[in-house]
C-alpha cells in the first residue's frame, strides 16, 4: 500500500475530531447532573482520547514514512496551531447553546448529548467500514473502536430518549439542541480530495456513502424521543478543512497550555 500525504491527513483528521471531543466531554469531570453522568462522560472521554492516540501513533508512522520526520502523539495534540487540526467543528462547539444567554452560562446538557449521538452514531458506520479497510492498523484500530462506540451510541441515544420524552422543560431544550447542532452534521458527508484518495486506494469510505444509514438511525431515535428533525441548511462547516469556530482556540489553549509551558517535560 502506498503511503499518500491525503492518507496522513485522512488519519490525523479521525484523530483531532476524537481528541477535540474528548476534550470538550471532559469538561464535565466533576460538574455532571449526577454522579453517574459524571463518571460515564469522563469515561467516554478516555475512550475518545484513546483512540486519539492510537491514530496519532499510526499517524506517525505515516507522517515518518512521507517526510522522514520523528513526531510523537504529543507534537500533533500539543504543539500544532489552531489550523492544523482538522476535526470536524461539531467537536469543538462548547456545552451550552440556544438557550444560553451568554458564553459563561451553564452548561447544557441537552447540547452534550444531542452531539454525542449525532458522532457517535456516524462513528458506528465508519469505524465498521474502517474495520476492513486496506490499512491494517487502522482496521485494527476501527475493530477497537467499534465496541466503545457501541456503547457511546447506546448512552447518548438512552439519554436523547429520556430528554425528549420527558417534561416539557428537558423537550424544549432536546429539540433547541437537535435545531442547534444538526446543520454542523453536514460537514460530516461532504467529500473532498483527500476522501476521494482515500476510497480510490481502499483504505476508507466516503462518509458521503454512509449519510443513508446515519440518518436513518438517527431519526428513529428523534422519533421515539417525541422530537423533529429541523429542516436541511445550506452552509457546510469547514473544520476538517482548518477552518474553525471561535470556540476552537479556548479550547486549545486550554489542553495545550501545560506542554507548551514545560516542552519535553516528562511526569
Amino acid at each position: 500500500m502506498d503511503i499518500t500525504p491525503q492518507h496522513l491527513s485522512y488519519v490525523l483528521r479521525l484523530a483531532d475530531t476524537a481528541l477535540i471531543l474528548g476534550q470538550r466531554n471532559a469538561e464535565w469531570c466533576g460538574h455532571g447532573p449526577i454522579l453517574e453522568e459524571d463518571i460515564a462522560l469522563a469515561n467516554m472521554s478516555l475512550d475518545l482520547i484513546g483512540q486519539a492516540r492510537l491514530l496519532y501513533t499510526h499517524a506517525a508512522t505515516l507522517d515518518f514514512a512521507l517526510t522522514g520526520t520523528n513526531r510523537t502523539e504529543d507534537d500533533y495534540a500539543y504543539f500544532r496551531a489552531e489550523r492544523e487540526f482538522a476535526n470536524y467543528t461539531l467537536a469543538e462547539l462548547p456545552h451550552y447553546g440556544p438557550l444560553s444567554g451568554t458564553a459563561h452560562a451553564d452548561k447544557d446538557y441537552a447540547v452534550t448529548i444531542v452531539r454525542n449521538f449525532l458522532y457517535a452514531t456516524l462513528m458506528a458506520h465508519l469505524w465498521t467500514a474502517l474495520a476492513a479497510s486496506a490499512d491494517e492498523q487502522l482496521a485494527a484500530i476501527a475493530a477497537k473502536s467499534i465496541k466503545e462506540t457501541r456503547y457511546h451510541v447506546h448512552h447518548a441515544g438512552e439519554w436523547l430518549i429520556r430528554l425528549g420524552d420527558g417534561t416539557d422543560a428537558s423537550h424544549r431544550r432536546a429539540q433547541a439542541a437537535l435545531d442547534y447542532l444538526l446543520p454542523y452534521t453536514r460537514e460530516f458527508f461532504s467529500v473532498d480530495a483527500v476522501e476521494e484518495a482515500i476510497a480510490a486506494a481502499g483504505i476508507g469510505p466516503q462518509t458521503a456513502a454512509l449519510e443513508a444509514a446515519w440518518l436513518e438511525d438517527v431519526r428513529a431515535t428523534v422519533n421515539e424521543a417525541t422530537l423533529s428533525l429541523p429542516e436541511p441548511v445550506k452552509h457546510i462547516s469547514s473544520g476538517k478543512h482548518g477552518e474553525h469556530s471561535e470556540h476552537m482556540g479556548y479550547v486549545l489553549a486550554e489542553m495545550q497550555s501545560l506542554a507548551r509551558q514545560h516542552p519535553g517535560a516528562n511526569w
